[in-house]
């Protein structure tokens, strides 16, 4: 093993075991600051009925704070990081505490979008079957654009305990192989301290959650990842470089572009909240909380496999691999559409916890226990 993977590894590690340290710390301040989400009967959106302490993503940007400055080189892509992040997770902790309008959190996270930018990190090109598209003059609004959607999209798939911060930590593995196969160790570190981040905070955050990241965290996450996608994934020299970042974050992409077309065809405001998204959608459809959040990091995983088959330019096995995945996801859809086959598929409320997701009591939480039960 060279000085380069220990090194890797010991950051990653360090990330971890930081996130992990600072989070009952950060649980305290919550209570102490009133950043808590408490249940809301009318609220159907919410899937807690209990009281959980926000701002957990305090935690994870204090973690990267310390393991990027300590472990990576200075530079335009760690200043921007760094910024940006501190300034979104100020956003994130203000709005945890006092809700603020969606169109103030959409205005500072458009200025915090140009940091990048300012710093030299621009989406420039397009590799396209050998050859190369370039933006040009549409470098800028590009860039901003797609940082502000990742970032918001991971903000709008936090709606169940673990999912969020499970997901970026995927995606952000997945971004550390493809770095690494690209030969770009630089944005490989970065990428793979952030996934250790997410792994630290995960013991705490998953059902049933100690500490939600909130806002706070989403927006770090989000914004992180998209300014590392832009240091990184757009550069990979692939046969077709855009579908790299789109299957890399292709779950939250997703839902967040069909939660936009879903409420304007609705006549609603894209921002207005509701109860369409996937996780909502699996939850209504009798899957635990614990298993939806499971077949969402399968789905990511599977989009993280095929990102980087893409980058060894296998785009026929990628291909088959996302036809697969459409196809079993179809299947379960209808399996579990319908009562009678929902039961048959044994997928029926496994794993799921009846004080978080409505509707969802386990059939066997009444039955009488037998002799064989009660012995210890």
């Amino acid at each position: 093993m060279t000085e380069a993977w220990i090194y890797g590894i010991a950051a990653v590690l360090c990330a971890a075991l930081l996130t992990f340290s600072a989070t009952p710390a950060v649980r305290v301040l919550a209570f102490r600051i009133n950043a808590v989400d408490r249940p809301r009967p009318r609220d159907k959106r919410r899937m807690h009925r209990r009281t959980v302490p926000r701002i957990g993503g305090l935690a994870m940007f204090f973690s990267f704070l310390i393991v990027t400055v300590a472990f990576c080189d200075f530079s335009p892509l760690l200043a921007s990081l760094l910024l940006g992040g501190m300034l979104l997770v100020a956003l994130g902790i203000v709005d945890d505490v006092v809700s603020l309008k969606a169109w103030v959190k959409a205005l500072v996270q458009l200025g915090v979008s140009f940091i990048p930018v300012l710093f030299g990190l621009r989406i420039n090109f397009f590799s396209w079957f050998g050859g190369q598209i370039g933006l040009g003059v549409f470098s800028v609004p590009v860039t901003v654009f797609w940082i502000m959607a990742l970032t918001n999209a991971i903000n709008l798939i936090d709606g169940l305990d673990g999912l969020a911060c499970g997901v970026s930590a995927i995606s952000s593995l997945s971004m550390t192989v493809v770095t690494i196969l690209n030969g770009d160790p630089v944005s490989a570190l970065f990428c793979a301290i952030l996934a250790g981040t997410c792994a630290g905070f995960l013991p705490f955050n998953s059902n049933p959650a100690k500490i939600e990241m909130g806002d706070t965290g989403a927006l770090f996450l989000g914004y992180t990842m998209a300014v590392l996608s832009v240091s990184g994934l757009f550069k990979v020299h692939a046969a077709i470089s855009i579908l790299i970042p789109l299957s890399v974050f292709g779950l939250p992409l997703f839902d967040t572009f069909f939660a936009v077309v879903r409420r304007l065809a609705r006549g609603q405001s894209p921002f207005k909240p509701d109860r369409g998204h996937l996780h909502h959608r699996l939850v209504e459809m009798g899957f635990g909380h614990r298993q939806s959040v499971k077949i969402l990091y399968a789905i990511s995983g599977i989009l993280g496999v095929a990102a980087v088959l893409l980058t060894e330019d296998s785009l026929l096995p990628a291909l088959i691999l996302f036809a697969a995945a459409f196809v079993l996801v179809l299947v379960t859809y209808f399996i579990m559409k319908n009562e009678k086959t929902r039961v048959l598929s044994g997928l029926h409320n496994m794993d799921a916890d009846p004080g978080d997701c409505p509707g969802g009591a386990d059939p066997d939480a009444n039955r009488e226990k037998t002799e064989e039960d009660q012995k210890p």
